[in-house]
């Protein structure tokens, strides 16, 4: 490990560390005031995700020598943060158990691409779409209330990606954070009510509650973000880079972690696309797992002190938490429409945007799985010709 370590390895842990601390834990934080959560659940959500993750991050790629980074689903981070408004946060956590129990089941069948390819990929990305919509909108809603601190943010954002060599080195997110922050701090928009209560976690342990409005709504949604769309890109990412990866195993442990993260109340695990794209994005192929050692294990610091990062992080204008997460989830947003309306079964994919952005819910089950069932009804009676196109399994 030392002969394989550098500054290009250890630099591309830390930015992978700095982007997952930033616009992604905004999603949480707004996900986590949808649901009405206290301080205490949003410090063990947060510690679950950088510790946990960390650690599987850690052993996974010393045991492989390759960079496997996990992090948390931010698909079903917002999926969570809607169902919340309306499910108690005993039943949501329960969901998140059946959720990786279901997921280590399809790990050890060994048809972890027949599970991908059970539901054509634009129906998924139409709801993928659905659900990130609000938070897009969230953005320009920001920037109507409070345009002090999302302008400069939306301004620093595009401007990084309009110059492509430094957005290579540090994403675009990154700089906006730092931008809000300053901004912030210009207005005196920063304001800590109640200091954090311990500057270590507390892992807050809930009793799962197994009710089937939850299972319905919840499980079978969030198993797809991480096999199909977070897995999915990221093994995408990884073999892009040249590496070989043991797909079914990377299943197996996202399943099994995801079930250890719901005891402290955090969404599922999963082999995350953006953050590995930054941890290959320079170097050696058969060093680059030092980076995600790096990003494990500065991870896990951040996890130790999670009620000082949240209380931080709560001290921010809800402005700055919209833009940024907002913003965060921007390309995830195109590429969720690039995707559903891209090519085949654009009437299924359709339907399953428009119900999935409704707030329609059914037998009190969400629109999230409406959409899904609405897409496929739809595509089967309509577009019979593009499953009959689709590349046999």
């Amino acid at each position: 490990m030392l002969r394989d370590a550098g500054g290009t390895y250890l630099a591309n842990g830390l930015i992978g560390l700095i982007f997952a601390a930033s616009g992604p834990v905004a999603v949480i934080l707004a996900a986590g005031a949808a649901g009405d959560l206290t301080t205490a659940q949003l410090s063990s959500w947060i510690f679950g995700v950088f510790v946990l993750n960390g650690i599987l991050t850690v052993v996974a790629s010393w045991v492989y020598q390759m960079p496997l980074g996990f992090a948390w689903t931010i698909p079903g981070t917002v999926l969570v943060g809607s169902a919340s408004a309306h499910l108690r946060w005993a039943e949501v956590v329960g969901a998140f158990l059946l959720t990786g129990l279901l997921i280590v089941l399809v790990g050890l069948t060994g048809r972890v691409r027949q599970a991908m390819s059970a539901i054509p990929m634009p129906i998924v990305m139409g709801m993928v779409a659905g659900v990130f919509l609000q938070f897009g909108l969230d953005v320009v809603g920001a920037v109507g209330t409070d345009p002090w601190v999302a302008v400069p943010i939306v301004v620093a954002f595009f401007a990084l990606q309009c110059h492509q060599t430094v957005s290579r080195r540090v994403p675009p997110i990154i700089g906006a954070f730092v931008v809000g922050a300053i901004a912030v701090v210009a207005t005196g928009s920063f304001h800590i009510d109640t200091p954090a209560s311990s500057i270590v976690a507390v892992p807050v342990f809930t009793v799962p509650e197994f009710t089937v409005r939850a299972a319905m709504e919840l499980v079978v949604p969030l198993a797809i973000t991480v096999i199909v769309v977070q897995n999915g890109q990221g093994v995408a990412v990884l073999r892009g880079a040249g590496h070989r990866l043991p797909v079914n195993v990377i299943t197996v442990a996202s399943g099994l972690w995801s079930a250890l993260a719901a005891s402290v109340g955090a969404i599922s695990s999963c082999l995350t696309g953006p953050t590995n794209a930054l941890l290959v994005a320079g170097g050696r192929r058969d060093r680059q797992y030092i980076a995600a050692l790096t990003f494990g294990v500065l991870a896990i610091v951040i996890g130790v002190f999670a009620p000082v990062f949240v209380t931080l992080m709560q001290a921010m204008p809800a402005a700055f938490i919209a833009t940024v997460g907002g913003l965060a989830l921007l390309g995830a947003l195109q590429g969720a429409f690039r995707g559903a309306f891209g090519s085949r079964f654009t009437m299924g994919a359709l339907l399953t945007f428009l119900v999935s952005v409704s707030d329609l819910t059914v037998l009190n089950i969400g629109s999230a799985f409406w959409g899904l069932v609405a897409g496929m009804a739809v595509s089967w009676v309509v577009e019979r010709n593009d499953f009959r196109a689709e590349d046999p399994v």
